[in-house]
């Protein structure tokens, strides 16, 4: 079953009552929710995820460690451990979550066909883990990788092409973390 998203007020983020497809919200760059959960460890580095080359935005590019849409119904907390359940096969509780802010995104892509208007939930999570303790989701991610700080921060000021453009979202995490 494709996945329903709440449909949001844009200025104040608010549910509307609406409910649709995913597919439709961005199609019709109607604005909903998603969460973005960043994981970072005591070495100081950033779990990065490498998003399949079937993924509608930004295949086959570095991106956040785990994120997704909040499901039509679902509040943001059980959507950002689903998403981190699904994608990269780890349970955590709820009190690892810290948020560390809300971002407004906007963007347009493929050709106008995909329209991004959302309203994200960004968490960090603090955890030790080696890289086999994870399980991808191989629909979606297609490698993860522990990235130095310094190494992240190198990678977003040469605005590699392969890393997923978060500006304003690199910049709150890099700020919270540091």
């Amino acid at each position: 079953m494709e996945e329903k998203v709440d449909i949001l007020d844009s200025k104040t983020g608010n549910p509307t009552g609406e409910v649709r497809l995913k597919k439709d919200a961005h199609r019709g760059g109607l604005w909903h929710r998603a969460v973005h959960v960043w994981l970072v460890n005591s070495k100081g580095e950033i779990l990065l995820q490498h998003r399949s080359e079937d993924k509608e935005s930004h295949p086959n590019c570095w991106d956040i460690s785990a994120a997704g849409h909040v499901s039509s119904g679902e509040d943001a907390i059980t959507s950002a451990l689903r998403e981190v359940k699904e994608e990269i096969g780890l349970d955590i509780s709820p009190d690892k979550l810290k948020q560390i802010g809300e971002i407004i995104q906007q963007s347009v892509l493929n050709n106008g066909t995909f329209i991004n208007n959302e309203y994200n939930n960004i968490y960090l999570v603090k955890m030790d883990l080696d890289i086999n303790q994870f399980k991808m989701q191989v629909e979606e991610v297609k490698d993860l990788r522990w990235v130095p700080i310094p190494e992240f921060k190198k990678w977003i000021e040469e605005k590699r092409s392969d890393l997923v453009p978060h500006n304003e979202e690199y910049t709150l995490l890099l700020k919270t973390i540091d």
